[in-house]
């Protein structure tokens, strides 16, 4: 990267170095008026020392302050040090002066400050008339006495008061406060002088707590986008944007801040660094960006919303409470980013977006515009590791890291890798589990655009119930869909659910859902009657509870966002209120005859068998479900692998009985096989 102070223009240094010329020409006058009634003005240790000569020159000297031509200082009117006021736009000081409510005192008393810092000669002449020869800054009463005005004159003292522009906006130190007044010392901090001399390189004291915004991509509500550009261009704006899903805000505001052509300072940093960042946004007239508050943002956003010259966007997925903040910022909803868009995607995968069929690759995924710029990163990255093209697996691949989720403290992640052709059901069941895939890629098109969840605060999200008996398929199907969709599958762990206590398994509750909101995956609730099973009529506080959490899921359910599956091999045992608020429930039959010989064929696809065998007798002698038939077929490989053959018809035949044992059935008889 270029240093951007080797490139300084030259422009920004020529016309300050010209007012401090004009400056030494008043330093010049004020030392000759001083030496012309000094009797010490040739002791070569003055400064050091009081002689008596000096003493008694102080006690008939007249009080300070009066000014240095003459005439030139009026009280109650401003200052006009001829010379040392900028002109109109021909430099960044002419532009800060513009910027910010400087009066042409406080820009006369910011370049006496910085001179010695620009032009050594400065600090010797300093040091004399500060009759200090160690005191080579500029103090206050030097800068009164170069401005021309009265040390008495109180509308002047107080342009070095705390709450006045230069000291307020971090452009002057006053230094020593117990000192007297007139013998302050004035330091000009090094990033104000950098950025006059034309050095844009940001303080150092925010070093590694700025980042880039996200690369500006379409936010998935454009008009909002829009207003938003449209009043940033009509001056400063303190701005709070609550996001429903993490990144909702920080996409908006890099889409609105591009639209109108701003540029912004992303700050994550300790609040102790607000008064650089603010002074940076200042110098610069940048845009202020917080995303992800801290737990007690009330000091921080009462800080920035003061800054009321500084454009200051917040974002956050807390609702703005009025006590963070005697001065309330603009309260807008941060857009939500929308499934089944693709134009961010097309954006930054760029001429290889034409290589994917992108509508059916990352419909599911609502990433914000920073996420998909690197997720196409870490997908182009991830088809040259593999030597080939670009293809959707490696999109969604990239998708699914970009989605990290806290749910596995929650939950076991499973990574789908089977297919369609991994089910064997029946034309009902699998026609209901594709339309469940349906809902999940359109549901912001149909429940957002069509307003046909518009009201009471429901969400966009999907939910699904699969009842059948044990091992008809149920988990299977889940890991199908997400598989289709490109998802993880993350099944709760009821363990770390259910708690004894009264009102912790709601909390955890709210965590699994939270989460599941904020990422992209799909959420299997597993043997979900323990959780969502019926309410029952109040006879003792335990029951009373225990119909609240049925109650805390019934509203939860409501607003939820995400996908969530649900399996039961009891379905009476559901709610009724659970089931009115499920998108399908989906009914897994107990296999056939002829679905028992699909469920054996396919589980010994990849199975060495001896010749000539044929489940098909096993298929109609057992009547065992499809997780059965698996565990059989998986008994039978162990028993082959031991002798070192490929399976046999003993060996599935064995397979077959130990489930029926497992169950606790009779073996039907072995005539036939």
């Amino acid at each position: 990267m270029t240093d951007v102070r080797a490139q300084a223009p030259a422009v920004h240094r020529e016309p300050l170095l010209t007012r401090l010329a004009a400056l030494r020409e008043r330093v010049t006058a004020l030392v000759d008026r001083r030496t012309a009634t000094d009797p010490t003005a040739d002791d070569p240790l003055r400064g050091l020392y009081l002689s008596e000569q000096a003493v008694r020159h102080l006690l008939t000297t007249p009080p300070p302050g009066a000014p240095v031509t003459g005439d030139d200082f009026l009280p109650g009117a401003p200052v006009t040090a001829d010379g040392l006021l900028p002109g109109a736009g021909d430099d960044r000081l002419a532009g800060l002066a513009a910027r910010l409510p400087l009066t042409d005192l406080d820009t006369a008393i910011l370049l006496i400050a910085l001179a010695p810092d620009l032009d050594r000669a400065f600090e010797p002449l300093y040091g004399y008339l500060n009759d200090d020869v160690g005191r080579r800054r500029a103090t206050t009463g030097l800068a009164l006495d170069l401005c021309g005005a009265p040390a008495h004159h109180a509308p002047a003292r107080g342009r070095f008061h705390p709450s006045a522009p230069l000291p307020a906006l971090g452009l002057l130190d006053v230094e020593e406060p117990e000192r007297p007044f007139l013998s302050r010392s004035l330091r000009v901090p090094d990033r104000l002088l950098a950025h006059l001399l034309g050095d844009d390189t940001p303080d150092a004291a925010l070093h590694g707590h700025l980042l880039p915004l996200p690369d500006p991509v379409p936010a998935g509500d454009e008009p909002f986008v829009d207003r938003l550009a449209a009043r940033l261009r009509t001056g400063p704006l303190t701005a709070y944007l609550r996001e429903h899903r993490e990144g909702d805000g920080l996409a908006g505001i890099a889409a609105a801040l591009d639209a109108a052509g701003l540029d912004a300072l992303r700050y994550t940093g300790p609040e102790d660094r607000l008064p650089e960042l603010l002074r940076e946004a200042r110098l610069t007239g940048r845009a202020v960006v917080l995303s992800a508050l801290p737990e007690r943002p009330a000091a921080l956003v009462g800080r920035l919303a003061g800054a009321t010259d500084v454009t200051v966007l917040l974002a956050d997925p807390r609702p703005y409470d009025p006590q963070w903040s005697p001065r309330d910022p603009l309260v807008l909803e941060a857009p939500r980013r929308r499934s089944g868009g693709t134009a961010a995607w097309a954006a930054a995968l760029g001429e290889q977006a034409s290589d994917v069929d992108l509508a059916t690759a990352v419909a599911p995924y609502r990433l914000g515009g920073d996420r998909v710029v690197r997720a196409a990163r870490a997908a182009r990255d991830l088809a040259s590791f593999d030597g080939g093209p670009l293809t959707a697996s490696h999109l969604r691949l990239a998708a699914r890291q970009q989605s990290a989720s806290g749910l596995e403290r929650h939950a076991r992640r499973i990574r789908p890798d089977v297919t369609w052709d991994d089910l064997v059901l029946p034309d009902r069941p699998l026609t209901q589990l594709r339309e469940l895939a349906l809902r999940a890629r359109h549901r912001d098109r149909v429940l957002g655009d069509w307003r046909l969840s518009a009201g009471g605060g429901r969400g966009r999200g999907v939910l699904g119930l699969f009842a059948g008996e044990s091992g008809t398929g149920k988990t299977l199907s889940a890991e199908v869909v997400a598989a289709e969709l490109g998802l993880d599958l993350y099944v709760v762990q009821l363990s770390s659910v259910v708690d004894k206590y009264v009102g912790e398994t709601e909390k955890n509750l709210e965590r699994i859902f939270t989460e599941a909101d904020r990422t992209d995956a799909v959420l299997l609730f597993d043997e979900a009657d323990a959780v969502f099973g019926k309410r029952s009529e109040v006879k003792d506080a335990h029951d009373r509870y225990a119909n609240m959490e049925s109650a805390y899921l019934l509203q939860r359910l409501e607003s939820f966002d995400g996908i969530a599956l649900l399996t039961t091999n009891l379905r009476a045992n559901i709610d009724e209120a659970f089931t009115r608020r499920l998108d399908l429930v989906v009914d897994f039959p107990f296999p056939d005859a002829g679905q028992r010989l699909a469920l054996w064929r396919h589980g010994l696809t990849h199975v060495p068998c001896a010749d000539g065998i044929d489940p098909e007798p096993l298929a109609r002698r057992f009547e065992l479900a499809g997780g059965s038939i698996r565990s059989a077929v998986v008994t039978a490989a162990y028993l082959a692998a031991a002798r070192d053959e490929p399976v046999g018809a003993e060996d599935l035949l064995e397979g077959a009985r130990r489930e029926y044992r497992k169950a606790g059935r009779l073996v039907p008889g072995e005539a036939g096989w």
